[in-house]
């Protein structure tokens, strides 16, 4: 959910929905403020199968807002063209990823959904890097089937 009048991220709850070029543009300035400051940046690339997201209530952008609601001020939530839902996880190290998304997952009652994650700087030290990573491990966790985070290490 963007600003109806098209002027930027939305709070909503604890975090925030951004869209896709807001996302890849604060990944990059968090993970400079990172090196600086020495603290982790994680995302994960999350996916619904079909059956997950076929009425309004389980739609991406509906799972969205109900994630962003969870997830604290630092955190942020974007909604890709292809229907991926992309988090960025302040300070959330890479060993976190698993019960973070354990406690999201359960909160939108998807049946069936797949992730990826990545963390600055344990597993790349750059976005572009970072996303590979996460886009990687999601189609790894699909192939295998599903309702699994594949993180990088």
């Amino acid at each position: 959910m963007m600003d109806p009048r098209g002027l930027g991220p939305v709070p909503v709850g604890g975090g925030w929905i951004i869209d896709e070029s807001l996302f890849r543009v604060l990944l990059d300035f968090e993970i400079q403020k990172a090196r600086r400051l020495r603290y982790s940046v994680s995302i994960v690339c999350l996916t619904l199968e079909r059956s997950s997201a076929e009425n309004g209530e389980r739609s991406p952008a509906s799972i969205a807002e109900r994630i962003a609601s969870h997830l604290r001020g630092t955190d942020a939530i974007a909604l890709s063209s292809e229907g991926l839902l992309f988090f960025l996880l302040i300070d959330a190290e890479t060993a976190h990823l698993l019960a973070i998304l354990e406690r999201l997952t359960t909160r939108f009652e998807a049946p069936m959904w797949s992730a990826g994650g990545a963390s600055y700087p344990r597993t790349a030290i750059r976005a572009e890097d970072l996303l590979r990573q996460a886009l990687d491990l999601l189609a790894r966790a699909r192939s295998e089937g599903g309702n699994r985070l594949y993180v990088a290490s």
